[in-house]
């Protein structure tokens, strides 16, 4: 029995060094997977076994759907995966694989969204895959054929007709991803990166189409002291980006808040700007943009107009910030008694809330807030009271225009149609005159 014991103490220590060993080396395209790929127990959720391994499979077209419980793109994806699961039957094996422990993954499955999905059989708890297979984001697709890693992709490749294309063995039908990091530029080439004497005085690229490689976001460029000097966007709407450029330059150059009420769209197709997602909630690639740029530390308040001018020169369109006579929502005080100072605390802006809350918090905290949210008004809201001080207001949640104007009542405050000249950002057909 000792002997027995300790062959078995040795056999995983074995396993652990072989494991390590692949974890410093990332498997690449074309390696075989190691032995113990097929033979370490995985830990498993929503299935009778709690552990399982990939040795009867070893001949299947494997794909492994790496996912986490905060992933919405990834739960998405389950029934589009279950679906081709029971298509191809025997053929392939689509094993959703996350490194949250089981406990986690079961709670997700127990509450009410994740109940949807509870027949999605998961791995818990992955350490090994996650090392031979390092990735930045979710979803990530492995694609596994004849003991070997084929492709990595991102979710949207996997379909009837690749999975069809693979299995007769044409896998050009896959675009390998390699995930990338947003740490660096868009593209640069790391060769940049050995030169010892150069200083990037300036960067700027401009993609349209879905880059498969990146997720759909952005990031900040900080100068040592701290100033923004570079922006990127990566798979997003023109609309989010202009949105994100507009916030900036309102806010320096006007000291004004932006937001999509301060827009007018003026262009021949609206969906060009400003699409419409399709039944998988997911943007067309050809609507989808990347930008990046980056100035001097010492031209960092430039780097937002330079970045709208950019978009200006090299798409098909243009966005101009303007005064426009508007229809807008006037916020007035209706009693001459103040109802609404604050009586000190710690500051709270939460609206939108049940119940929503200002307390020792501007006023302009529940315009803005207003403003950001289209399911009361789709107007914009400004501020005409002329009240400086700090406010305490706190009202029960309203879904419509007239039960705030009664909550608001309380406080001697309402909304008035009206008409100002507020600043806007136009956008327009390039080749479309300016008329104001």
């Amino acid at each position: 029995m000792q002997k027995k014991f300790c062959r078995g103490l040795l056999s995983l220590a074995l396993t652990g060094i072989a494991l390590l060993a692949y974890a410093q080396n990332p498997l690449k395209i074309g390696d075989a997977l190691p032995k113990q790929f097929w033979k370490t127990p995985l830990q498993m959720v929503n299935t009778p076994q709690k552990t399982t391994t990939l040795a009867a499979d070893k001949d299947k077209l494997i794909l492994l759907d790496f996912w986490n419980t905060w992933c919405s793109a990834c739960i998405l994806n389950f029934p589009k995966m279950e679906e081709l699961q029971k298509q191809f039957g025997d053929k392939i094996k689509i094993l959703a694989v996350s490194n949250q422990d089981r406990t986690t993954l079961e709670k997700f499955f127990a509450s009410k969204n994740g109940s949807k999905y509870n027949q999605v059989q998961s791995v818990a708890a992955d350490k090994m895959m996650h090392n031979l297979f390092p990735h930045l984001g979710v979803p990530f697709i492995i694609w596994i054929k004849d003991g070997k890693l084929l492709s990595t992709t991102d979710a949207r490749q996997v379909s009837t007709e690749t999975l069809t294309a693979v299995l007769a063995e044409k896998p050009a039908v896959l675009q390998t991803v390699t995930q990338m990091n947003r740490d660096r530029p868009l593209f640069l080439s790391e060769a940049f990166d050995r030169q010892k004497k150069l200083s990037m005085l300036n960067y700027s690229v401009l993609i349209r189409g879905r880059i498969p490689d990146i997720g759909g976001g952005g990031t900040y460029r900080k100068s040592p002291g701290g100033r923004t000097y570079g922006r990127q966007f990566t798979n997003l709407p023109l609309n989010d980006i202009y949105y994100a450029l507009a916030y900036e330059i309102f806010q320096q150059k006007y000291n004004d808040f932006y937001s999509e009420k301060r827009m007018l769209l003026q262009v021949s197709n609206v969906a060009d700007v400003k699409p419409q997602i399709d039944s998988e909630r997911k943007f067309d690639d050809n609507s989808l943009y990347s930008y990046e740029m980056a100035v001097p530390y010492s031209d960092a308040d430039s780097l937002y107009t330079n970045m709208l001018s950019g978009l200006n020169s090299y798409t098909n369109f243009t966005a101009t910030i303007e005064k426009r006579k508007i229809k807008c929502l006037r916020l007035v005080r209706t009693a001459s008694q103040d109802r609404i100072a604050t009586k000190g605390g710690s500051r709270v802006s939460a609206f939108y809330k049940n119940p929503s809350v200002l307390r020792n918090a501007p006023l302009q905290h529940m315009i803005n807030m207003l403003n950001g949210d289209n399911t009361i008004t789709d107007l914009p809201v400004v501020d005409e009271t002329g009240y400086t001080g700090n406010v305490d207001i706190t009202m029960p949640a309203v879904s419509n225009l007239a039960a705030l104007r009664k909550e608001l009542s309380r406080y001697g405050l309402d909304l008035l149609e009206g008409e100002q000249l507020l600043n806007m950002l136009v956008v327009r057909d390039r080749n479309q005159p300016n008329h104001l």
